[in-house]
């Protein structure tokens, strides 16, 4: 006896976004350490809306992939997402969503006048402490929020922020956080 499986449609999703921007936390004093650079490439998957999960406003899974044109702070992230039509059905949306990320970037670094060590090894950590995020946790939170436009059933685009941060839940102490911006493709299928 055959037993069908469930479809699996939902959405992939192909973005880029700029790494560590300040902008956003220049204008309302919170926000990302403006230490790493690069480029980040996000590569994810977002199921349909998951009906027996009405209780939680029928979200959205989505899990995705970060990867940093300078090898920094790369990321994987799981979470859930609401789209909320603006207007008419098939324009365009806003899609707020919450999860959590591990991030491969520093989580705990190395106190410079820590007593005893070389000038060599003050300038080492330096040059970390100026140009490296310190997440606190590898365990981060990870709010994100796009603006959409649905071109028709299958493409939309979106114009897109995600943040990681430790929330002073995950570790108490360094909490510098990381804002991406950026825009992504969306395929429904």
């Amino acid at each position: 006896m055959a037993v069908a499986a469930p479809a699996l449609a939902g959405e992939v999703f192909v973005g880029v976004y700029k790494h560590d921007v300040t902008f956003l936390g220049e204008a309302v004093g919170l926000g990302a350490a403006g230490r790493e650079d690069g480029v980040d490439v996000h590569l994810g998957y977002r199921t349909d809306r998951i009906e027996s999960l009405g209780w939680l406003g029928k979200p959205q899974v989505h899990a995705f992939v970060s990867i940093n044109s300078e090898n920094t702070s790369n990321f994987v992230a799981a979470g859930f997402d609401w789209p909320i039509e603006l207007g008419d059905a098939g324009g365009f949306y806003l899609r707020p969503g919450f999860g959590l990320a591990y991030t491969d970037g520093e989580a705990g670094l190395p106190p410079v006048n820590q007593p005893g060590i070389s000038q060599a090894e003050i300038d080492r950590r330096l040059v970390l402490y100026n140009t490296r995020i310190d997440f606190g946790s590898k365990v981060l939170f990870e709010p994100e929020l796009a603006l959409g436009y649905r071109f028709n059933d299958r493409m939309s685009a979106e114009l897109s922020y995600t943040h990681l941060s430790n929330g002073q839940i995950f570790h108490q102490g360094k909490n510098q956080g990381l804002d991406d911006v950026g825009v992504r493709l969306v395929y429904a299928f």
